[in-house]
């Protein structure tokens, strides 16, 4: 917060026949108090010490003020605190919890980086540094669930990947309009992991890229190191792996057999799949239409695209949705997969993909 006093005045007529005053001019105050729980968990894990390692020094030695790791943690304390602009470096750079997250006194500790040198520290950061970050944030995140599940085996390990929208304001470079969120944006691409049964999914990377980037765009890189680090931290965990609908291509088939894992990957509808599932469709209409609520049934089909060079196992759900005041919706949805459970079961399984991130 800002060094400034507020004054203002409230009037409850109800409860005062005078003016309430409030003056909001403690010293060394800050709205950002929960953020210190970031800090130690910063601490325990090392990370923010960790990443700034990851960037080498580019400056002019005798003139640098704040050293990397104090820049790295002022910049990422400052948008998990919901400041995503350096300029709010400006109200920012003497805030006492600011300054004692990166470690500086709160009250006589010099006052942080301004918005310029903050700028210059992004922009000088190269694709080779990111690779870099990406590959220790995971490395970070991984060593931490090892430790955390050490003395508990782990047997499966889901990897589930996302693209969603970073919308954007301005000129920024590789800013692009997206039709499907409809909006200029980023499309960053995010990976969570989920261990044995538990429901809580665990980010352990984000890849920024183009708003135009079509879905499979860099997925095969990503789990192709993520299927590096944690067969050698789990050796004995079954990955698998959970896509969305978009991502489903030839090559990302042949790669996740060739890789031997478990996949669930949603894909579009198209003529010959709304073929086989019509017989299902109708059979969960009628259902609907008899008990006046939605209605679901799952079957299977072997099925090849054009572009495929064998047949795979399609799961169906045929839905019908009924919702009150509203006519009946056919929502029918295909999950192409390897893995040998029942239909009903494997889409359960598909579904669970949308669990508590942390």
């Amino acid at each position: 917060m800002a060094e400034q006093t507020v004054v203002q005045t409230v009037l409850f007529p109800a409860l005062f026949d005078k003016p309430l005053v409030a003056t909001f001019d403690t010293p060394h105050q800050s709205s950002d108090g929960g953020a210190i729980l970031l800090k130690t968990i910063d601490d325990e894990l090392g990370l923010t010490t960790r990443l700034a390692a990851c960037l080498p020094e580019r400056r002019q030695e005798g003139k640098i003020a704040h050293d990397l790791p104090t820049l790295l943690r002022q910049r990422c304390f400052g948008l998990a605190c919901g400041y995503a602009d350096v300029n709010d470096a400006a109200q920012l750079k003497a805030d006492p919890i600011h300054k004692l997250l990166v470690g500086r006194d709160p009250v006589t500790g010099p006052a942080l980086a301004s918005q310029p040198t903050l700028s210059r520290f992004e922009n000088v950061v190269t694709a080779r540094d990111v690779y870099r970050l990406t590959q220790t944030l995971a490395d970070v995140v991984i060593a931490a669930h090892q430790a955390r599940l050490a003395r508990r085996r782990v047997n499966r390990i889901t990897i589930d990947l996302d693209p969603t929208d970073d919308p954007t304001h301005g000129q920024q470079e590789l800013t692009f309009f997206n039709g499907h969120y409809d909006t200029w944006c980023y499309l960053p691409l995010v990976g969570t992991l989920t261990f044995n049964h538990e429901r809580t999914q665990h980010l352990v990377t984000a890849i920024l890229r183009p708003g135009n980037a079509p879905a499979p765009q860099g997925v095969i890189g990503v789990l192709r190191r993520l299927f590096e680090k944690l067969r050698v931290a789990f050796p004995h965990a079954q990955l698998r792996v959970r896509l969305d609908g978009g991502f489903a291509t030839p090559r990302l088939f042949t790669f996740l057999e060739d890789e031997g894992v478990e996949y669930l990957v949603a894909m579009a509808s198209n003529v010959r799949l709304e073929k086989r599932i019509r017989r299902l469709l109708g059979k969960a209409r009628m259902r609907s239409k008899a008990t006046g609520a939605s209605a679901q049934l799952f079957g299977e089909t072997p099925y090849a695209a054009r572009s495929w060079h064998r047949k795979r196992r399609v799961i169906l759900k045929a839905e019908v949705v009924q919702l009150v005041g509203r006519d009946r919706r056919d929502n029918p949805r295909f999950v192409v997969t390897n893995l040998p459970q029942s239909p009903r079961r494997v889409y359960a399984i598909y579904r669970e993909r949308g669990g508590r991130i942390a």
